[in-house]
């Protein structure tokens, strides 16, 4: 076993709530709430019914003890199938988390994992759900960024994910060190390294390939542990990447992720923020918006520049999303799906928006997601917004009453306010000594009510 591989087991198996920096686990506690809210609101959307019926279909359970119930329906398939259809429909309403350097996001397949795991494992303690949620999120960065560094395309999330998912279920299910190392080489070889500029060019329920991460990850582990082999995974072993893992357990990533405000593709973000800054800040209506010209970086600028027909490509359209910002000053997943798609006030204002590249912005990506607009008014006045950073990051964080009201504003709609309100306090409750993740497990499995 290298070196690079000894200091990722002793991170993986070693890691205890104890050793969590405080501003990391409360990190965790908010990052968990974030994705679940965003999992939640996915529910009744048709690519999370798809992706469940799919695994009722393909993903059965037929070994005693590695079965569970599928998130906020509680039909019971594999654990695996369970993680892929949880990622799935997150991964379909682009709400969820996500951190700058990889171009990606961790959480939404590492918290399904977690929730499916759970019902193949004695229960166990809040600050361990914390630690294990950390766990994932530094394993699946690190590998991120040393796939990126290493290939020339640019890939999904589940390319890497699949190695978070891995580690996460190495550390719950008891494997060795041996079958943890022929896990994360299974998961990295059979992690989905599908085209990520593909589906933006053609928006589609693929999204970000973080089911199949998700289910590739699982499935590692399982196959792992009962001896199939798979090592050694290079995004982790490899000498060239061998300075991503260098600050291993002394820089928390998991500090460093970003909250969306939109359930929209991120690159979108920062014009949708630098035009709600223009209209904030001079108390402008839509109707006085005679021409919004967005200049952004290379891959916003590549965003599905039409009015969307699907909701994967409402999810994917800058132009859209600005227009809908525009409107009505949020955007919510009624604009998004149903009869948002077709809305004449969107339609509208999407006429009076240009896109453009600029260099200056295209540089900083993916460091930094910057961009800005030039908003000419009904009355002739033209307002420059200056470059503006996407809200959400470690630029412009939200604070913990952000990320609740945002996870209420998608939870509470399909579960209930009450509902919702006992999944946040579970959550946000791991962080304390003597919670359970059975706080939380008695609430997420069974099916909406309302």
């Amino acid at each position: 076993m290298t070196d690079a591989f000894d200091r990722a087991a002793d991170f993986i198996f070693g890691l205890t709530p104890a050793a969590l920096p405080e501003t990391t686990r409360q990190s965790a506690a908010l990052m968990f709430l974030d994705t679940i809210g965003i999992t939640i609101g996915a529910t009744p959307m048709e690519a999370g019914r798809i992706a469940r019926d799919t695994a009722v279909a393909l993903y059965g359970c037929g070994e005693e003890g590695l079965g569970a119930r599928l998130m906020f329906d509680g039909r019971r398939v594999s654990a695996a199938g369970a993680a892929y259809a949880a990622a799935t429909a997150t991964d379909n309403l682009d709400g969820h988390d996500g951190y700058a350097p990889t171009k990606g996001h961790i959480g939404v397949a590492v918290i399904p994992a977690i929730a499916a795991l759970a019902e193949t494992v004695p229960d166990f303690s809040g600050p361990e759900a914390l630690a294990i949620t950390t766990v994932g999120y530094e394993l699946a960065g690190r590998a991120a960024l040393s796939l990126h560094a290493t290939v020339s395309d640019y890939h999904t999330s589940g390319a890497w994910n699949a190695l978070g998912v891995a580690a996460v279920a190495a550390r719950m299910r008891g494997l060795s060190r041996a079958q943890l190392r022929e896990a994360l080489g299974i998961a990295e070889f059979h992690g989905p390294r599908s085209q990520m500029m593909r589906e933006i060019a053609s928006p589609t329920m693929l999204h970000d390939g973080s089911g199949w991460g998700a289910l590739a990850g699982m499935s590692a582990a399982v196959l792992a542990g009962k001896g199939f082999t798979g090592a050694p995974a290079i995004t982790i072993e490899e000498d060239r990447v061998a300075e991503h893992w260098q600050d291993l357990g002394s820089f928390w990533q998991m500090e460093h992720q970003y909250v969306k405000p939109y359930p929209v593709c991120r690159w979108a973000h920062a014009p949708i923020d630098a035009l709600r800054q223009v209209m904030l800040e001079h108390d402008l209506s839509h109707d006085q918006l005679a021409r919004i010209r967005i200049s952004t970086f290379h891959e916003s600028a590549c965003l599905f520049p039409g009015l969307p027909v699907t909701t994967s490509q409402a999810q994917y359209s800058l132009g859209f999303a600005v227009a809908v910002q525009a409107a009505y000053g949020r955007i919510g997943v009624e604009h998004i799906s149903g009869a948002g798609l077709s809305d004449p006030l969107v339609a509208s204002i999407h006429e009076r928006i240009s896109v453009a590249e600029a260099a200056r912005h295209s540089v900083r990506f993916p460091a930094c997601r910057v961009a800005d607009v030039v908003v000419t008014l009904t009355d002739g006045r033209v307002i420059e917004s200056g470059d503006v950073h996407a809200r959400g990051g470690p630029e412009a964080p939200f604070s913990q009453p952000d990320v609740e009201r945002k996870f209420m504003e998608f939870a509470a709609p399909v579960l209930g306010a009450a509902r919702a309100s006992a999944i946040r306090d579970a959550v946000l409750g791991f962080t304390r000594d003597g919670s359970k993740f059975s706080d939380l497990s008695r609430l997420i499995y069974g099916a909406p009510a309302v």
